[in-house]
């Protein structure tokens, strides 16, 4: 699996990975890469099937997400770093931050949980995708990732993301959700061994507050933090909050 990657910030400085989450690309974290770019080398890059990673069939298992990951960094001689990520990106972060601690500096978790709340929705959207493509899903799907406030203030931001939503392969947004749906790692929490923020967000019904609560209660020391007037693309719609959060949980440990 080659996945596809950009690097900004100083070659001399610690790696900061962000992975793209569902339905999205590289794009997500523009809004934070300026900032986090003073203190780290941001690597950003796309899940397999997504952005210009390559489509495989699916389904996929979270697993399978993780392991491309390490076969990244692998391949880009990186040894340690450190991880922000959000929704799926978080789930594939849990995972390593479980199978191999030794590759991570600190862990961000946001807008995510250890399973998802009805995991047959993801797979009956799976189906639907494959069948129909995304458009049948996005309407539903973007309502979810922003607060009816920001469709009132800033609607070219829900609007340019939908784009993006839509152009994800069908097969690689399909095997996703499938790895949605079988992800349960809730008895595998404890086993996380790397310093561990997780944000929430207010208005996240895609995961919400109760999930984040549960990932700061099972990860050993983890801290929480709520971001106010959120939903689930959290960083996009309070992007300073969010990244003034991150980083100070990502400086304090480096």
């Amino acid at each position: 699996m080659t996945l596809a990657y950009r690097f900004d910030g100083p070659e001399d400085a610690p790696v900061l990975v962000l992975p793209s989450s569902l339905g999205t690309t590289r794009e997500l974290w523009q809004p934070q890469v300026e900032t986090f770019a003073h203190a780290f080398r941001v690597l950003r890059y796309e899940h397999r099937g997504h952005g210009e990673s390559p489509v495989t069939p699916g389904p996929y298992a979270m697993e399978d997400l993780a392991r491309d990951v390490l076969e990244l960094l692998d391949r880009l001689g990186l040894e340690r770093v450190s991880w922000c990520g959000l929704s799926l990106g978080g789930m594939v972060a849990m995972w390593l931050g479980a199978h191999a601690p030794e590759r991570f500096d600190a862990l961000v978790l946001a807008c995510t949980s250890a399973r998802v709340p009805a995991p047959d929705v993801y797979r009956e959207r799976a189906a639907t995708v494959r069948a129909l493509g995304i458009e049948p899903v996005a309407g539903a799907v973007v309502e979810r990732w922003f607060t009816a406030e920001t469709f009132r203030r800033q609607p070219e931001l829900p609007a340019r993301f939908r784009e993006i939503l839509v152009s994800t392969p069908r097969e690689g947004y399909a095997g996703c959700c499938e790895a949605l749906a079988g992800w349960d790692f809730r008895d595998g929490l404890a086993g996380v061994a790397v310093p561990t923020l997780v944000i929430a967000a207010e208005k996240d019904e895609a995961t919400p507050v109760g999930d984040t609560d549960l990932l700061a209660e099972r990860i050993p020391g983890a801290k929480l933090v709520t971001l106010e007037g959120a939903a689930h693309l959290a960083n996009l719609e309070q992007p300073r909050a969010f990244a003034d959060a991150a980083l100070a949980h990502l400086l304090e440990v480096m």
